[in-house]
C-alpha cells in the first residue's frame, strides 16, 4: 500500500462502525409518492406564492431525507394539466387556483423539483395520470384552451369526472406526445402512472364508451378490447422512452390485486369481490412485465398483515412470484393510520412488520409510502422508525441491468480536513475524473474496520454536479473511538444506479491519518 499523504490529528483516534452494525439491504427503493391533485401532498393550497410553495418541498425533501427516503414519485400531470410548462395543457389549478394561470412571480415547479430532489441524492420519478382529464365537471377550474374544451369528442363523462376515452388512436398518441415532451425536456429519472385506466366502476353505471368499441373492437369482447386499448398506450409509452431517453425507468403503480384465485388460478389468494386491476381496470399488468414493457411495478399493496379478504403476506409473495424479471416495489398505505376508525393500522407494529416482511423477499427491491404528507404527521411514529432502524442507514437505489450495466470510473479522496465545518465534524473531499461516458449523480461514502469490507453498506450518499468533485462532512461522532484503524472510501454511481470501483483508500491509524492507494 503505498502511502501518498499523511496529516497529524493531535492524537484524535478514529476508528469505524463495525460491519454487525447494518442489517439493512444495500439496495433498497425507498420513494413516497407526493400528491398534487386537490392539493393532498404540495402545495398545501392554493394560491400560495411561488416562494411559499417552493420553501414548502424544500421543507417536505427535508423532512422526507431525514426520514431516510431516496425517491420521490410526484404527481406533475393530475387532471390533463401541468406542473410544467407545456405546449399542450395548461397550468395545473392546483398551483394558482385558476386552471391556466402560471405562477407568479414565475418559475418552472418541475424544474425546480429535479434540482432540489437531485440535490439531495433523491431519484425523481414524474407521476401521470394518463387518462383523467377534469376530476370534478361541477368544481373544477377549466381553461378555455383545455384540452377538453379543444377536442370534446375524445372526452366521456362518467360520474361527476371527465375522462379520456382510451378507446381512441387518437387519444393513446397524445398521451404518448405528453410523455416525449417532459422525458425530452427535463432530467426525471422515470415516468411512473397510477392505478387510474378505465375509472373505477360506479355502481350501476357503465362506463359510456359503446361508439368507439363499435368502431374499433374488431371483434373482441368488450373487455378485452379494453384491455388491448390500455396495453397500446402502455407499449406505446415504452417505446417513447427507448427512443428518447431510454437510460430512464417506466413505472406502474396498479391496484395491488390482479385477479383473485377464483377468478383465475394463477391470481392471488385475496377475496376482495368488487375490484381486480384486470377485470375492472383492464390493466393487464402480468402481461406488461412479460412483455418488458415496464421496469418496474408498485402494486398498491394498503391491505394489512392478517387481513381476511386480501392479507399483505399473500400478496407481497404472489407479487414477488410475478415480476418476470423486473422490479418490485410495494405500495404501502400508511394514510389509512390517519383514518380514525381503521384499527388495523392503528397497530404501530404494522408498518415495520411489512417491512421486515418485504425484505425476506429477494424479488422486492422496496418500498413507496401513500402519501408524503401522511409520513410528515409520522404517523404511529413511522417517521422515527424509519430515521432511527429501519432506515438508519443510506441505500442504493437498485440498477435495473437490462437497461444498462456500465459503471463510472471510480473517484479519489484528495483531502481530508476536520476544521473546514468546525472541530466536531470531519470532511472528506475529492474528484471524480470520469473516463467513461456516464453520467455521475451520486457519491457514496464507505467506512469499515477493514478493506475487504469498503463497498459493502453506505454510510452517506450525496448529489452529483457538474463540478465532478464531492465533499462529505460527518459528525465525529459517527466514527467511535473504540478501535486502533478503520479504512474509508468513495465511489460514483450514475443514472442509470451503476456503481464504480472505490476509491483510493483513506485509512486512520493512531494518531495520523494517511491517504493511501488501493
Amino acid at each position: 500500500m503505498k502511502v501518498l499523504k499523511a496529516l497529524i490529528f493531535c492524537g484524535f483516534f478514529f476508528t469505524c462502525y463495525p460491519l454487525s452494525c447494518f442489517c439493512q439491504p444495500k439496495y433498497e427503493f425507498r420513494g413516497v409518492w407526493i400528491s398534487t391533485v386537490t392539493n393532498v401532498d404540495w402545495p398545501s393550497e392554493k394560491g400560495l406564492s411561488s416562494e411559499d410553495q417552493k420553501q414548502e418541498f424544500i421543507n417536505l425533501l427535508d423532512k422526507l431525507q431525514h426520514d431516510g427516503i431516496n425517491a420521490v414519485v410526484v404527481q406533475v400531470r393530475p387532471s390533463a394539466d401541468a406542473f410544467y410548462p407545456s405546449q399542450y395543457e395548461p397550468w395545473s389549478e392546483y398551483l394558482t387556483g385558476t386552471q391556466g394561470e402560471a405562477p407568479d412571480p414565475y418559475y418552472d415547479p418541475l424544474q425546480f423539483m429535479i434540482d432540489e430532489a437531485h440535490k439531495r441524492g433523491m431519484e425523481f420519478h414524474a407521476w401521470i395520470n394518463p387518462y383523467r382529464a377534469v376530476f370534478n365537471i361541477h368544481t373544477s377550474s377549466v381553461s378555455s384552451d383545455h384540452i377538453t374544451k379543444r377536442h370534446p369528442e375524445w372526452f366521456l363523462t362518467y360520474g361527476d369526472r371527465k375522462y379520456f376515452n382510451p378507446g381512441l388512436p387518437v387519444v393513446m398518441e397524445y398521451v404518448t406526445d405528453i410523455v416525449r415532451d417532459i422525458i425530452g425536456r427535463y432530467d426525471v429519472d422515470g415516468i411512473h402512472v397510477d392505478d387510474y385506466f378505465y375509472p373505477y366502476p360506479i355502481n350501476g353505471k357503465e362506463f359510456p364508451d359503446n361508439a368507439a368499441y363499435n368502431m374499433y373492437g374488431h371483434g373482441l369482447s368488450k373487455a378485452a378490447w379494453r384491455r388491448s386499448n390500455c396495453d397500446s398506450v402502455i407499449k406505446r409509452i415504452h417505446d417513447v422512452v427507448l427512443d428518447t431517453k431510454p437510460g430512464i425507468k417506466f413505472g406502474v403503480s396498479p391496484f395491488g390485486i390482479w385477479r383473485n384465485k377464483q377468478q383465475d388460478p394463477m391470481g392471488s389468494d385475496t377475496k376482495v369481490g368488487n375490484t381486480s386491476s384486470y377485470d375492472d381496470l383492464y390493466a393487464d399488468i402480468l402481461l406488461w412485465l412479460q412483455k418488458g414493457w415496464i421496469d418496474y411495478v408498485a402494486p398498491q399493496i394498503y391491505w394489512e398483515i392478517g387481513n381476511p379478504s386480501a392479507d399483505y403476506e399473500t400478496l407481497v409473495k404472489w407479487w414477488s412470484e410475478h415480476t418476470y424479471g423486473k422490479q418490485l416495489l410495494i405500495g404501502h398505505g400508511i394514510s389509512k393510520a390517519l383514518e380514525k376508525n381503521n384499527r388495523a393500522w392503528k397497530n404501530t407494529d404494522e408498518l415495520p412488520d411489512e417491512i421486515k416482511m418485504l425484505r425476506d423477499y429477494n424479488n422486492v427491491q422496496g418500498s413507496v409510502y401513500f402519501s408524503s404528507s401522511s409520513l410528515m404527521q409520522n404517523p404511529n411514529g413511522w417517521g422515527d422508525s424509519l430515521h432511527d432502524n429501519y432506515y438508519k442507514y443510506p441505500a442504493l437505489i437498485p440498477p435495473a441491468p437490462w437497461i444498462d450495466t456500465s459503471a463510472p470510473s471510480k473517484p479519489d479522496i484528495v483531502k481530508i480536513s476536520e476544521m473546514e465545518k468546525g472541530p466536531d465534524s470531519l470532511t472528506i473531499s475529492g474528484q471524480e475524473i470520469n473516463k467513461t461516458e456516464e453520467i455521475v449523480k451520486n457519491y457514496v461514502l464507505y467506512i469499515s474496520d477493514s478493506i475487504q469490507g469498503l463497498g459493502l453498506h453506505p454510510l452517506r450518499i450525496i448529489g452529483a454536479d457538474k463540478t465532478n468533485t464531492f465533499k462529505f462532512t460527518i459528525p465525529r461522532s459517527w466514527i467511535p473511538a473504540d478501535r486502533q484503524s478503520c479504512f474509508m472510501a468513495v465511489s460514483s454511481v450514475d443514472r442509470e444506479n451503476n456503481e464504480s470501483d472505490i476509491s483510493n483508500v483513506v485509512e486512520y491509524r493512531k494518531p495520523v491519518v494517511v491517504i493511501a492507494s488501493h
